[in-house]
C-alpha cells in the first residue's frame, strides 16, 4: 500500500517474521532491531513508519531517538501504539507489549527521544466503547481472559472492519478524544 508514495525499505528482527514479509511484499526486508540495530544510513528517510511496533521494544525511548535519526531534515515519523494503560488485558500480554499509553505520555515519549510532535491522537474510537466495555466488565466480574488473538469470522471480521474504517476520514483532521489506538506523526526537534 504505501509502496505508491515511494520506495519501501524494512527491517525486522525475527527471521520467521521476516520471512512471512517476504512473501507478502515485494521488498527486501533487512534484518535489523531496535533501538541500536537499525541496517539503514541516518538522515536517509522521508517517512519512517512503526505501526504497532514501540509498546512490544523495551526501550521506548532510545528505539524512538533513533527512528528520529533515520529521517531526513523536513522528514516525519508516522506510529501508533495502543492506548490507555487501564486497557491492559490478555491480549496485550499475548502480543508481548510493554505499556501502552495516553496521549500525554506518548506526547512526553515522543519529546524525550528528541522528536517534535506535530500531531497525536487518539483512533479506534468507534470501537471504543464495546472494548473498554467487556474489558472493564472482565475485570469487574472477575472473568479469568482468554488470548483474543484468533481472527473472527468472516462477518464480524467486515463488520469491524467497516467501523473501523469509518473514522478513517475524520482522524486526519481532528483529534479524537479517547480511543484503543493512538496515532502520532512527530519530526526532529530543533
Amino acid at each position: 500500500m504505501l509502496s505508491r508514495f515511494g520506495k519501501i525499505d524494512a527491517f525486522e528482527l525475527d527471521d520467521e517474521a521476516r520471512a512471512i514479509a517476504k512473501t507478502k511484499m515485494p521488498i527486501d526486508v533487512k534484518p535489523g532491531m531496535l533501538p541500536d540495530g537499525i541496517p539503514f544510513k541516518p538522515g536517509s528517510f522521508d517517512v519512517v513508519t512503526a505501526f504497532d511496533v514501540i509498546e512490544h521494544v523495551e526501550q521506548d525511548v532510545a528505539s524512538l531517538g533513533r527512528l528520529g535519526e533515520q529521517l531526513a531534515p523536513d522528514g516525519r515519523l508516522f506510529m501508533t501504539v495502543p492506548a490507555l494503560p487501564w486497557l491492559w488485558s490478555k491480549h496485550d500480554e499475548t502480543h508481548h507489549h510493554f505499556r501502552r499509553y495516553t496521549k500525554a505520555s506518548l506526547d512526553e515519549t515522543l519529546r524525550k527521544a528528541g522528536l517534535e510532535p506535530v500531531r497525536v491522537s487518539y483512533f479506534n474510537t468507534l470501537l471504543f466503547p464495546l472494548i473498554a466495555g467487556l474489558r472493564l466488565m472482565r475485570k469487574k466480574l472477575g472473568i479469568t481472559e482468554v488470548a483474543d488473538d484468533a481472527m473472527p469470522g468472516r462477518f464480524t471480521n467486515a463488520v469491524l472492519k467497516a467501523v473501523f474504517g469509518a473514522e478513517s476520514n475524520v482522524v486526519g483532521l481532528v483529534p479524537l478524544p479517547i480511543g484503543v489506538s493512538l496515532m502520532a506523526v512527530a519530526k526532529r526537534a530543533k
